[in-house]
């Protein structure tokens, strides 16, 4: 159902965009990169945050972290990752689909800088195998609140 609100919500608000239905799995950061192709920093993680009294949604690239003394400083408050069960929830997809678009329930989403690294990046597309692909500005446009920076960069090799 999941994929199915996705498909819907970018049929109404972004019909040019590209959903990807994958034959194997992109649930995680390292799955989507391989079946994509692409660099695990492209896929654009979305992680299910409470921090102070606001839930809200981050969009990262995939090879960040979340920072915990820069997303107090952004938040006001020390931010904690939803467990599957309120991420399934409130966003109406299961984890390795959470993605910004076609939510159960409306969410703020914050987008992090460290997207802007990339021309294209691949959020997920509500399900664990579908993604969407697009350029970090047109994310943003669609469903960001406000750019943050509380990612922490991988370290260069």
């Amino acid at each position: 159902m999941s994929f199915e609100s996705v498909r819907a919500w970018l049929a109404e608000h972004a019909p040019d965009i590209r959903l990807i239905e994958a034959h194997a799995s992109t649930a995680t950061v390292a799955d989507a990169a391989e079946t994509l192709g692409v660099a695990p920093g492209q896929i654009a993680k979305t992680l299910t945050v409470r921090a102070g009294d606001e839930v809200f949604l981050l969009v990262a690239r995939g090879d960040a972290r979340l920072d915990n003394q820069k997303s107090k400083a952004e938040f006001g408050g020390r931010p904690r990752m939803l467990d599957a069960e309120e991420t399934l929830a409130l966003t109406g997809h299961v984890v390795g689909g959470v993605c910004p678009f076609g939510l159960a329930t409306p969410l703020p989403v914050y987008v992090d800088r460290s997207l802007r690294d990339f021309a294209i990046v691949y959020p997920a597309g509500g399900s664990r195998n579908a993604s969407v692909e697009l350029t970090p500005e047109r994310l943003f446009e669609l469903v960001g609140k406000r750019w943050v920076d509380v990612c922490r960069l991988p370290d260069p090799a």
